[in-house]
């Protein structure tokens, strides 16, 4: 029936190539004309296409012209012209979509050509890259282009000054990583004026590896926090009772949900060995809280795959790419779980006071798009979630890779000889090997294999990071052998050595696959790029997690019945199919896990919105008076309304209260007479007096202050906000973390979360009235004043960590 359908309205992915290849036969009609241009001329035409754009002619109407002068550019500057391939990437990213390009295919040189065209706005584009290195080499190379046409071109990375960063965003073209643009976009919702804010409005975004950045780290918010103070010791007391459990005995561990659940035995041990009467009760949640991080870093969390111990710390290792992620923390005391179970300090946990998920970050901008080799797979996700859609693009030459089919062993051990005998023989022959492992441990073990067999070879992982570009660019040389950690050295080329591509090209072996097939067609496509030739194996064991995991029993009494040894393989189609049907079931699994952490990230996302409105709108205004005139009129309003309610007669009114109320607030004592306010029969003139006392109180209190009263009062508003939303931020990531409970009681958590987010919003709102009032009237004595600091001032710690525990956590 598919089959029939796509007959029937054809591949759209095809026709929408047809379509940009009319375009590129303009831009290739122009070539002659622009190269005959002098350098002065071709840099000309930037000032012409923007005067062009100021008169109201579209960026779309302007593209083939400005993707010819870059095409140009390149060539005189870099000495590289790009293939139409690329130029169609160009226009994929232009309209706000996500390019799949091969690796080798340059995508690096590709971003420049629709960050020229949407430079001309002079709005800003913003070029983002996974680490410092890549983000460097867009700036020096690529930014050669734009500089020799005449555009600015910053580089933002971790370590800038304050006024580097504010240049690096006024440029016309900025280069960075993901987390710093991030963390910028918090820090700015912080400032304390206009003048310490370095980002422009979000505008347009091109994102290299933009799978590896908006979906494998989806769920890592960025997170900005100070110390909090609370007590270590804990940490220690439950580390030391875990220890002591046993599986199936005093816990239970789902290795698929991976989770760590107490039997009712181990609960009963746990409050003999605390204390506590009953763990599940309120006031030990606390216990309860240290006992479940202290039993996911001992069952959970393995050393040297999840995390390593370096220099008595815990330094956690990216699952996705085997890098060690300096700096990173995991969230909700899971690191200090950790630290306590490898006997390294424990250090204290931190107070978020300001947060946003990479994914909501990233659908700030006006328009986004990205490239990667890899995101036909994730397409559902990338529509559904950011709005964009997945062109494949062709590669420049055909793909001459050969993909053999995956062998399977009865155990790891058996593997392992299998690819070690398989690397000797290839190395023999002078071909080059790259072999892909999923772990630190996997890459040593089989270095020590390769060891023993005396085959020379460099090994790249986590604890090898620094060297990555200079070992992965000579992965492709005659006789090199290298083993990479998942997609350590990502981004980075690797060029054949003379004489490699007649025996053969470069040759992938994957050592187990991934859950993902994206991460597995990362591996396969280091061989192959430009047409080169090359090849791929996978080498699976029963013993590998995902086939462990997902039906191995089956194959496993295959092998038996067959009475294969362990290093005898099997090579079949059904296996391979069945592999990839793990695969999609674990990827359609993780989907939803984003989705349902965005839903409810969603709902944080629209209070920040509004808040981080509101906060700049203040900065912006030297006279924040009306502002603050409405929060006070708002509180003295509500206040009424509350101790003289309409439905009770004017004789059953609690005026006492109203008086001590008003007096805390925004009168001075004995100002107020319940005699006198006994007189007032109905809600709204009781109401219109009050507001008429608080605005000749106020005067009175502008007299007495004069010029700094402006002052005075934008920095209780800054601070009443900052202080309230900290407060706010901390609040919701505790009913967060409980809600999942309501389900028990058939009710929908995410409903819940929504109003009671909602009233914990409006809360936060009148409270934040409550202290700007009681600021603005009680804060002065005669003529000193004391302004409050905002609670951001004077900041330490920044993290990036999750929403979820055994996410990370990063901080500066």
């Amino acid at each position: 029936m598919l089959g029939l359908l796509k007959k029937i309205v054809g591949d759209s992915n095809e026709r929408e190539i047809k379509r940009l290849l009319k375009t590129v036969e303009k831009i290739n009609g122009l070539e002659t004309s622009v190269s005959a241009m002098s350098d002065d001329q071709l840099r000309g035409k930037t000032l012409e296409f923007k005067e062009r754009f100021a008169k109201g002619e579209s960026l779309d109407a302007i593209l083939p012209e400005a993707f010819a002068v870059v095409r140009e550019a390149g060539k005189r500057v870099l000495g590289k012209r790009h293939f139409d391939v690329q130029l169609m990437g160009g226009m994929a990213l232009h309209s706000g979509r996500i390019a799949e390009m091969r690796t080798g295919e340059g995508k690096t040189l590709v971003a420049t050509l629709p960050s020229y065209l949407n430079a001309i706005s002079g709005n800003g584009v913003h070029v983002i890259t996974v680490n410092d290195y890549l983000a460097r080499v867009g700036f020096e190379e690529m930014g050669q282009i734009h500089r020799f046409l005449g555009l600015t071109v910053g580089l933002n990375v971790s370590g800038m000054d304050h006024g580097s960063k504010q240049a690096a965003y006024a440029a016309d073209v900025t280069y960075g990583t993901n987390n710093e643009f991030g963390f910028d976009f918090l820090r700015d919702n912080m400032a304390l004026s206009i003048g310490e804010m370095v980002q422009r409005p979000l505008n347009f975004c091109i994102i290299d590896e933009v799978d590896s950045i908006l979906i494998d780290e989806a769920r890592t918010p960025l997170i900005i926090s100070g110390q909090a103070e609370k007590s270590t010791e804990l940490y220690f007391r439950a580390n030391i009772f875990v220890a002591g459990l046993r599986n199936e005995v005093d816990y239970t561990h789902d290795e698929k949900a991976k989770s760590v659940i107490l039997t009712d035995q181990g609960t009963k041990k746990a409050e003999r060995y605390f204390g506590i009467g009953n763990l599940f009760d309120q006031e030990n949640m606390l216990v309860n809280h240290h006992i479940n991080q202290a039993m996911k870093a001992h069952v959970t969390m393995h050393r040297d795959k999840d995390y390593v111990v370096q220099d008595d710390q815990i330094i956690i290792v990216d699952e996705f790419t085997g890098r060690l992620m300096q700096g990173r923390r995991f969230s909700d005391g899971l690191h200090q779980a950790l630290e306590a179970k490898e006997g390294v300090r424990v250090q204290n946990e931190s107070k978020t006071l300001a947060t946003i998920t990479l994914q909501n970050y990233f659908r700030g901008y006006k328009k986004l798009s990205g490239m990667t080799g890899t995101a036909k797979t994730e397409e559902e996700e990338f529509r559904s979630i950011y709005g964009m859609d997945v062109l494949t693009i062709p590669t420049n030459r055909p793909n001459a890779r050969l993909d053999m089919p995956d062998v399977i062993y009865k155990n790891i051990r058996g593997k392992f000889n299998a690819v070690v005998r398989e690397i000797n023989e290839r190395h023999k022959n002078g071909q080059p090997v790259l072999v892909g492992t999923t772990s630190i441990e996997q890459s040593e073990y089989l270095s020590s294999l390769l060891k023993q067999a005396k085959v020379q070879h460099q090994v790249l992982n986590a604890k090898h990071h620094e060297k990555e570009a200079a070992i992965i660019a000579l992965a492709g040389q005659r006789g090199a052998v290298t083993i990479a950690t998942n997609m350590a050295g990502r981004g980075t080329d690797i060029l054949l050595g003379e004489g490699v591509e007649e025996i053969g090209g470069l040759h992938v072996i994957g050592t187990e696959r991934h859950e993902s097939r994206r991460i597995d067609n990362q591996l396969r496509g280091r061989a192959g790029r430009q047409g080169d030739k090359g090849s791929s194996q996978f080498f699976l064991s029963l013993e590998d997690d995902l086939m462990r995991l997902f039906g191995a029993e089956n194959i496993m009494n295959v092998m038996n019945r067959l009475g294969l040894e362990e290093d005898q393989p099997i090579q079949a189609g059904i296996v391979s199919k069945a592999i990839e049907s793990a695969q999609k079931k674990v990827e359609g699994n993780n989907f939803d896990i984003r989705k349902h952490v965005l839903k409810y990230d969603d709902v944080m996302n629209q209070q920040r919105i509004v808040m981080y409105k509101q906060r700049r709108e203040i900065l912006e205004v030297n006279d924040c008076q009306h502002v603050v005139l409405d929060m006070v009129h708002e509180l003295v309003e509500t206040a009424v309304e509350q101790f003289c309610p309409k439905e009770v007669v004017p004789e059953d009114w609690d005026i006492p209260a109203l008086i001590e109320y008003a007096e805390a607030r925004f009168m001075r004592e004995g100002k107020l007479d319940e005699a006198e306010l006994r007189q007032y029969a109905t809600q709204e003139e009781m109401i219109e007096l009050f507001l008429e006392l608080v605005d000749r109180e106020y005067e009175a209190l502008e007299q007495h202050l004069g010029g700094g009263m402006r002052e005075f009062e934008k920095v209780i508003l800054l601070r009443a906000v900052d202080s309230k939303w900290i407060d706010h931020i901390d609040a919701m990531d505790q009913l967060r973390q409980g809600i999942h409970l309501r389900a028990y009681g058939q009710r929908d958590p995410l409903m819940d979360y929504k109003f009671e987010g909602y009233e914990m919003f409006e809360e936060m709102i009148h409270n934040i009235r409550e202290e700007v009032t009681t600021y603005v009237f009680k804060s002065y004595v005669g003529v000193g004043m004391q302004a409050p600091e905002s609670p951001t001032m004077g900041l330490q710690t920044v993290t990036i960590g999750p929403g979820e525990t055994g996410k990370p956590e990063r901080s500066e």
